[in-house]
């Protein structure tokens, strides 16, 4: 869940806006202050205002146009002009995921259907490729222990591994805790698949995950499949001293 939905939908809960964000994006081509105020039969200058306030939150992009169909000298300024933003916008709390599912899901089926491998051994492959991106950079570049990069890309330097692990799952909606040597997650964003076809969602959620420890910190922590009530069927643990060396207790993916 990012800042930037709850802003957007909060936009919308006072009723001018939400009136003028619905008919903007009834209408096939962008719209003008005069003749959203003259829809909606307000004053020009507030349809200004919560027009502009739209666009802060997100939620309409604007650009600028003559809307006399003239053009040369005398055919006036061009006025601004609003449109549905085409970026999406959404909250669910707890917070769910199942664009991601159905990205990854859509991936491992082409994947399949192009290659003859099985699907859930694709999706595995599938996942494990986009939990890694997660950390940043590419599939088996490691960060640097003192360096984590952020969602936004950005570097963060002094994180310990667990604060890194942390903040990924965090900005994933996992919403995790610690628990003596391992973190545990409270929620599931794919909880409603994972409850319908558990082996399948399950083992992708433990492939993602892999790919992101093993990307963040690959000697000191291991995600471990260990379903549980109440909880994401995944655990990331301390990885032991004599763990570290013995490829047999790797993830299977």
């Amino acid at each position: 869940m990012r800042a930037e939905d709850i802003t957007g939908i909060a936009a919308l809960n006072d009723e001018v806006r939400r009136d003028l964000y619905l008919f903007v994006c009834s209408r096939p081509e962008p719209v003008g202050r005069d003749e959203a105020a003259q829809t909606l039969d307000i004053p020009r200058h507030r349809a200004k205002f919560h027009l502009d306030k739209l666009e802060e939150s997100g939620l309409l992009v604007s650009d600028y146009r003559r809307l006399t169909g003239r053009t040369g000298p005398g055919a006036g300024r061009p006025a601004k002009v609003y449109r549905r933003a085409d970026e999406e916008v959404s909250l669910s709390l707890p917070a769910r995921n199942y664009g991601l599912a159905g990205e990854l899901m859509a991936q491992a089926i082409t994947r399949s259907a192009s290659s003859g491998e099985p699907v859930y051994d694709a999706l595995a492959q599938v996942a494990h490729t986009y939990g890694s991106s997660l950390a940043g950079g590419p599939a088996g570049d490691t960060v640097a222990p003192e360096d984590a990069v952020t969602s936004d890309g950005v570097v963060a330097h002094g994180e310990t591994t667990r604060e890194r692990a942390l903040d990924q799952l965090r900005d994933q909606g996992y919403e995790p805790r610690v628990d003596g040597e391992q973190i545990l997650m409270q929620n599931c964003p794919f909880h409603a698949l994972a409850h319908t076809h558990t082996e399948l969602v399950c083992r992708m959620n433990h492939a993602l995950l892999c790919g992101m420890v093993e990307r963040i910190a690959p000697d000191e922590l291991r995600a471990d499949l260990d379903p549980a009530p109440g909880r994401c069927c995944v655990a990331l643990r301390t990885t032991a001293p004599d763990d570290r060396s013995d490829s047999s207790d790797q993830p299977a993916r």
